[in-house]
């Protein structure tokens, strides 16, 4: 396709209906194994689905699609999901978003660290607190040695206070740091963007404080949709630097979303 030429196909129906396929995307410079399958991942019933695709385009007839594999997590009620109502509040309104907890959002990074494979993902769930449910970031790795079987590695929800925490994105940089981006709200502020981050040295299932990238001056009316995605990439040149990209408002409006794009980088990838 890069080249102008001719571009095929392969393709794989699925027997049963599941929501929200969502592959791995690699990052880094060390490449998958030589004919390793591209794993896709969905949410299941406090598991993950897993299918592994394997695509063969010289011999098509080669290809392959394996699953769905279900990888058992901790138990999990979804954030707010589409069918069943909105609920992120904001200040100044009545008007609530929709919490995303239907699916896994993007993306699903994947890296090879050559003694082990590892895949990053997360979504949004309702939690209960002290002072009522919100909703928060919960997130997985899960690692393979190679050629081995995905499994949990580790996962943790992001919940540090009531804060509602949704719309999120992950990616791990070339030294296995973790960062985390996603919005924020509450009926005590606007919809804004954070993240938070955690080294390999960190406790198993835990990220580190809470950083603001802009806190929003506006809320959204009438509408519940909120964006669809945000987006969590390294750079590919230095493999350490993490870049965001997520919505905000300036004031109070309908349809009226501006974007935000920040860098960061943990001290201990150089």
């Amino acid at each position: 396709m890069l080249a102008g030429q001719v571009a095929t196909q392969i393709c794989f129906p699925l027997t049963t209906s599941f929501t929200g396929l969502l592959p791995s995307d690699p990052d880094g410079t060390t490449p998958p194994l030589p004919g390793a399958p591209n794993m896709l991942l969905s949410l299941g019933t406090d598991s993950l689905n897993a299918w592994q695709f394997h695509v063969d385009f010289v011999v098509p007839t080669n290809s392959t699609f394996v699953g769905p594999m279900s990888i058992p997590v901790p138990p999990f009620f979804p954030g707010c999901p589409r069918d069943q109502g909105t609920c992120v509040p904001q200040i100044g309104t009545s008007n609530k978003l929709d919490g995303l907890g239907q699916s896994l959002m993007f993306r699903v990074a994947y890296r090879n660290f050559g003694t082990f494979q590892s895949w990053v993902a997360t979504h949004s769930v309702s939690l209960t607190k002290t002072d009522g449910t919100v909703v928060a970031a919960r997130w997985y790795e899960l690692r393979a040695v190679p050629a081995g079987t995905p499994s949990l590695f580790q996962q943790g929800t992001y919940a540090p206070d009531s804060t509602y925490r949704w719309n999120g994105s992950i990616a791990m940089d070339k030294v296995g740091d973790i960062a985390l981006g996603y919005s924020v709200s509450s009926g005590a502020i606007h919809p804004g963007i954070r993240f938070t981050a955690r080294n390999p040295t960190d406790l198993p299932g835990t990220f580190q404080a809470e950083n603001s990238i802009i806190e929003g001056t506006g809320s959204q009316l009438k509408i519940a949709s909120w964006g669809r995605y945000s987006a969590l990439t390294v750079d590919p040149v230095d493999d350490c630097t993490f870049y965001y990209t997520n919505e905000y408002l300036k004031v109070d409006g309908t349809l009226a979303w501006s974007t935000r794009i920040a860098s960061f980088r943990l001290p201990v990838c150089v």
